[in-house]
């Protein structure tokens, strides 16, 4: 490949060569084009295949599909992103230990990996109906005004070190819910019941929550904010009925944007993998550096045990941490699959259509300066990772933080239809609750039950078709 075509590949938002351009079309020109909805659903787009710019795995589409490196990594960044892999699968351990790199596990701890949730870097799921082994699944626990539990903390630890003893588990049941199409066709639903054998305190709640793939959050990281905020309309003043609001938090140097999490409740993947270190597996990071995870004053027993940290500095290392960050950085989206096919163009015109792109916007272009790997991207998340009003039906109990309980985070759909080939399994959702694509759909409601509605109007061979697009993505 010539010197010039390697820089048009590596910048997704460059032309390939060959492709007709008028002299006259400026860089921002080219951009606003590359960026604006299609109108045209009779063939592909440019670029649509890579859906992660220039890093999109193009090779391999089996369970590990989710796990491969960026493809615009250097040879020496290869090497970090398995270091940082060898990190995101070590099992920690209880200290003390004679492996002191991996000791300081809990004592409280949901997972003692990150792969132990992230399952193949996929998405998680729920237990079977009465099972209380909820692995790949957590619960937050908050009450009316988002506060924590003043003894459990703001997450439900259904694990322990030996010696101690679990905060309990929760268990899970499933009430169905018919939904019956304008056609007479009748779909059954069904929704989440929990229940725990531990003892809340008064207006706290369990609020569940699946690990979300992992695949892509670079690319997230590397979204310019202002791109994000040009879709934010709090007030609908546009009067569409979609009214998305950036979730600010708060920072060391002012606010900053949430991007991460099914409610943005963090605004970089290395505050996002230092909370999970605190919270799921009880590690001290520089950024947490409580030793004892997410153990609150009220339970004396867990904050006496012993932790890893006995030399005054945290359990996972900056070093560790950053490696870590590096990996979940970089991590491959996957092709799509199949976007000239005509019953996939059809669905993803009838999926503009229902206007699923108010919130799940197809595409955006990274910043300039982005980590040299992934700056100047066409991207293609469909998602606008803002906040947004789902209805009842999709509500937490109560709220999180500054997120309410009917709020989520536009999730990103890349990689969406490979999900039963990495993970087994097809349950959608935050909570899992969903078993296909379509069971999903139908559970959309506030902001987005205008699409969904549309979406049910429409024949069953076209929505079909709709399912078949998701299905490429």
């Amino acid at each position: 490949m010539n010197t010039r075509a390697s820089l048009l590949l590596l910048c997704g938002l460059a032309l390939l060569p060959g492709h007709p351009l008028a002299a006259a079309e400026t860089q921002a020109d080219r951009k606003a084009r590359l960026l604006a909805l299609t109108q045209d659903f009779t063939k592909p787009e440019p670029y649509e295949a890579l859906q992660g710019g220039s890093g999109t795995n193009r090779s391999r589409f089996d369970r590990n599909t989710f796990s491969l490196p960026s493809a615009a990594l250097s040879f020496e960044e290869r090497g970090d992103f398995f270091l940082g892999n060898g990190v995101f699968d070590r099992a920690w351990v209880v200290a003390p230990s004679s492996t002191l790199a991996s000791d300081g596990l809990g004592p409280l701890f949901n997972a003692r990996s990150c792969q132990g949730c992230h399952v193949k870097d996929g998405r998680g799921h729920p237990p079977a109906p009465g099972d209380g082994n909820m692995v790949s699944m957590l619960f937050s626990l908050s009450d009316a005004h988002g506060n924590p539990d003043p003894v459990y903390g703001h997450q439900f630890q259904d694990q322990a070190v030996p010696g101690m003893a679990a905060e309990g588990k929760v268990r899970v049941r499933y009430r169905p819910v018919p939904f019956t199409y304008p056609d007479g066709t009748t779909v059954m639903l069904r929704k989440p019941v929990y229940s725990t054998d531990a003892a809340l305190s008064d207006g706290v709640a369990l609020n569940p929550r699946i690990a979300p793939p992992m695949i892509g959050l670079g690319l997230f990281e590397a979204i310019p904010e202002a791109a994000i905020l040009a879709h934010a309309d709090p007030g609908d003043a546009d009067g569409d009925g979609i009214s998305g609001r950036a979730h600010w938090l708060a920072g060391a140097g002012g606010r900053v944007l949430g991007r991460f999490g099914w409610k943005a409740t963090e605004a970089t993947i290395r505050d996002q993998s230092a909370v999970a270190f605190h919270n799921d597996m009880g590690l001290s990071t520089s950024l947490f550096p409580a030793p004892h995870g997410d153990c609150t004053a009220a339970q004396t027993a867990c904050r006496g045990a012993i932790h890893g940290d006995e030399n005054g500095g945290p359990e996972v290392t900056d070093d560790l941490l950053e490696l870590v960050t590096f990996y979940a950085a970089n991590l491959a989206v996957p092709a799509r699959r199949d976007i000239g096919d005509k019953d996939v163009l059809a669905g993803k015109e009838l999926f503009y259509k229902a206007r699923c792109t108010a919130c799940h916007v197809p595409k955006f272009a990274t910043a300039a300066d982005a980590p040299r790997e992934r700056r100047n991207q066409l991207i293609w998340p469909y998602s606008d990772f803002l906040l947004h009003d789902m209805g009842p039906g999709l509500a937490d109990a109560t709220p999180t933080g500054g997120a309410e309980a009917a709020e989520w985070r536009t999730p990103p759909l890349w990689g969406i239809g490979l999900t039963e080939v990495v993970n087994g399994h097809s349950f959608f959702l935050h909570d899992g609750r969903a078993r296909s694509l379509e069971e999903a759909i139908l559970w959309h409601g506030g902001e987005a039950q205008a699409a969904r509605d549309t979406y049910a109007a429409f024949t069953a061979e076209e929505r079909a078709k709709i399912l078949r697009f998701l299905e490429s993505l």
